[in-house]
């Protein structure tokens, strides 16, 4: 899974359209980055994190680099 997957599913349970309006980018650009054909920029990271933690979310930034390995699927 992809990192971004990880954290649109799992961290923050959105759908691909929720979080381009968390991040102010288009549904396309968020399929690419979970497709790893594009990479978020910095400031669409600190949107993706700063709406995570406001949802009292805690966070760790690795998940944009790593997405945890779920040990059941391993």
């Amino acid at each position: 899974m992809s990192a971004l997957r990880f954290i649109r599913k799992d961290v923050l349970s959105l759908s691909q359209a929720e979080l381009a309006a968390v991040a102010e980018v288009s549904q396309g650009t968020v399929s690419k980055w979970e497709a790893g054909e594009l990479t978020p920029s910095l400031d669409e990271m600190s949107r993706i994190r700063t709406a995570a933690i406001a949802r009292g979310v805690d966070w760790d930034d690795r998940w944009f680099f790593d997405a945890p390995v779920d040990e059941a699927r391993a």
